[in-house]
C-alpha cells in the first residue's frame, strides 16, 4: 500500500470518435471497440487504473453506453464506482466538473485522475508510477496535466509549452509556460526541434476541492449550472442521471478553454512511456506495429506487393485483398468501406458529415445494434420482411412487449430461450421455433449459463425498431 490516500480515477467515455469511421459509430464509438489486443480501449483503460493506490473508477457516459459501460466492466472484473449519465454530452469541461461535484460529496480533499477511455497508454506501470509521482503537486493544491514526449511532427495533438526552467524528461511535475493549439507541419516540426514541447495527454490529476475553486474564479455560471444538474440527479437502476432541465443551461467548452489556460496553478507531469489518443486510421497503424513492408493486416486480409498500408475486414467472411497499394488505408464493414491515403486519415470525420448530409443511417448507425440484454444484427431486410440474429446474455431479458405492424418467427439455434406469448410460457431449444402474432404480448429470456442465439423473421407492413409497446422492463426503459 502507498503512503499516499487513494486516487480516485474518473473515466469519460461519451464521444463518438468519428475520425474512426466506419468502425467507430455514434451508437458503438472507439472506446468499446477492441482496435488493439483482446480488450477494448475503455476496458484497456480502467484495467490501467486498477491497484491498491486507486479506488474503483467514476464513469462519465451517455445513457445509450450506460450498459456497454457496467457489461465492458465486468467482463474485466471490475466495477465503477459510480455511473453519471450525461443527458447530454457537452464536452470535457461538464463532465469532469460533474464528476468532482459528485466526490466532493463524500470527500471534498478527493484526489481525481481524469483519463478518458479511448487512448493507448503501452506501459500501465509506468503510468501508475507517474501518477504517484504526480501526487505531492497535486496535494499542494496544483492542477496537474500529463504531457508526452513528442516523438514525431504530429499536427493532430496540441502541445504544452514547458515553462524557462523546466526539464522535459523530469520524473516530477514541471512548469508550465502555456497551451498551443493544433499547429501545421512546420510549427510541428519547429515544436519538436525545440525540445520544450510535449503532447497534450488530456489526462489531468488534482484535488476536488483545487479544482472547485478554479471553476468558482473562472466558470462561476458553468460551475451554479452543473451544480444543479448534480444536486437534482436522480438514481437508476444503480446509475445516477444527471438532471436534464439543468444540463440545458450547461455551457458545451473543453476542460483547457473552460479553466486550464486561465489558471495559475498549473504544472505539467512529463511521460515519455508511450501513448496515443488513437484519433485517426495513421494513428493506428503506427500503434499496430506496421511489417517490414509497412504494412498492418488483420484477418481476412491480404496484402498482395503492397507497402505502408494498412488493411483490416472487420466483416465475418468478407475477405479483403490489396493489391500493389502504396500508404493506403483500406477498412471493410459490413455495411461500408473506407479507402483513403493515409496523410488524409485525419480527414475522415469529413466522410461523417457528408454521409450525415445525404441521411445515411451507416453515418451513424452500425449493423450490430447493443442492448442492456445483448445485441441483434440486421442479415437481410426487404420492403416487407427482415431477417435478423440475436444474442441474448446469460439470464438477461428482453421487455414484455406488443408490436402494431409485424408479426415475428424466432428459431433458437444455440442455448435455451424461455418465452412468453400472451398467457402461455415456453422453454424453445436448439432447432425449435415459435411464432409470435401480431399484437400478442411477448418476451424472451435466457435463462441459461451462455449465450443465446437465435433467428428471428419479421414480416409485416412497418419493421422499424420503434414498433415497440412496452409492459415490463428490467431495465426502466420506456
Amino acid at each position: 500500500m502507498s503512503q499516499f490516500p487513494l486516487i480516485h480515477p474518473v473515466l469519460l467515455c461519451g464521444g463518438s470518435g468519428t475520425r474512426l469511421w466506419p468502425l467507430s459509430r455514434q451508437n458503438y464509438p472507439k472506446q468499446f471497440s477492441r482496435l488493439i489486443g483482446e480488450e477494448s480501449l475503455f476496458q484497456a483503460s480502467a484495467r490501467r487504473i486498477i491497484g491498491a493506490d486507486f479506488a474503483p473508477p467514476l464513469v462519465v457516459t451517455g445513457d445509450a453506453f450506460r450498459f456497454i459501460v457496467t457489461e465492458q466492466l465486468a467482463a474485466i472484473e471490475a466495477s465503477a464506482s459510480a455511473i453519471l449519465i450525461e443527458p447530454e454530452g457537452r464536452n470535457t469541461a461538464p463532465a469532469i466538473l460533474a464528476a468532482a461535484l459528485s466526490l466532493a460529496q463524500q470527500d471534498p480533499q478527493a484526489l481525481m485522475l481524469v483519463c478518458p477511455s479511448d487512448h493507448i497508454i503501452p506501459d500501465p506501470k509506468a503510468f501508475r508510477a507517474a501518477v504517484l509521482a504526480a501526487v505531492p503537486a497535486a496535494r499542494d493544491g496544483k492542477l496537474v496535466t500529463f504531457g508526452i514526449t513528442p516523438t514525431h511532427p504530429e499536427t493532430g495533438y496540441g502541445y504544452l509549452q514547458l515553462g524557462p526552467d523546466a526539464d522535459p524528461i523530469a520524473q516530477t511535475p514541471q512548469s508550465l509556460a502555456g497551451f498551443v493549439e493544433k499547429p501545421a507541419a512546420t510549427a510541428a516540426a519547429e515544436m519538436l526541434m525545440a525540445g520544450t514541447y510535449l503532447w497534450n495527454a488530456g489526462i489531468f490529476l488534482f484535488s476536488v476541492e483545487a479544482l472547485l475553486e478554479v471553476f468558482h474564479v473562472h466558470q462561476a455560471a458553468l460551475l451554479k449550472n452543473v451544480a444543479k444538474a448534480v444536486s437534482d440527479a436522480k438514481p437508476d437502476l444503480g446509475f445516477t442521471r444527471l438532471d436534464p432541465y439543468s444540463w440545458t443551461g450547461v455551457q458545451d467548452i473543453s476542460i483547457d478553454y473552460a479553466i486550464m489556460e486561465k489558471a495559475e496553478t498549473l504544472v505539467v507531469m512529463p511521460f515519455s512511456a508511450g501513448w496515443s489518443d488513437l484519433g485517426s486510421w495513421e494513428a493506428l497503424w503506427q500503434e499496430s506495429g506496421p511489417d517490414a513492408a509497412g504494412n498492418v493486416c488483420s484477418d481476412q486480409t491480404t496484402a498482395i506487393d503492397c507497402t505502408g498500408s494498412l488493411l483490416r475486414s472487420e466483416a465475418d467472411g468478407l475477405e479483403l485483398v490489396g493489391i500493389g497499394l502504396e500508404n493506403i488505408i483500406v477498412i471493410a464493414m459490413p455495411d461500408a468501406v473506407l479507402v483513403t491515403n493515409r496523410s488524409d486519415s485525419q480527414r475522415v470525420k469529413e466522410a461523417v458529415i457528408a454521409l450525415k448530409a445525404k441521411r445515411a443511417k451507416q453515418a451513424t448507425a452500425s449493423t450490430r445494434d447493443h442492448r442492456p440484454w445483448g445485441w441483434f444484427e440486421s442479415l437481410v431486410t426487404d420492403n416487407r420482411f427482415q431477417v435478423k440474429r440475436i444474442v441474448v446474455h446469460p439470464g438477461a431479458s428482453l421487455s414484455l412487449q406488443s408490436h402494431m405492424h409485424r408479426s415475428e418467427h424466432w428459431i433458437v439455434v444455440a442455448g435455451t430461450a424461455r418465452v412468453t406469448v400472451d398467457e402461455k410460457i415456453s422453454l424453445v431449444t436448439e432447432n425449435q421455433s415459435v411464432y409470435i402474432p401480431l399484437g400478442a404480448v411477448h418476451r424472451m429470456e435466457n435463462p441459461g449459463k451462455v449465450p443465446m442465439v437465435l433467428i428471428e423473421v419479421q414480416t409485416g407492413i412497418y419493421l422499424g425498431e420503434d414498433d415497440i409497446v412496452r409492459y415490463e422492463d428490467i431495465y426502466a426503459r420506456r
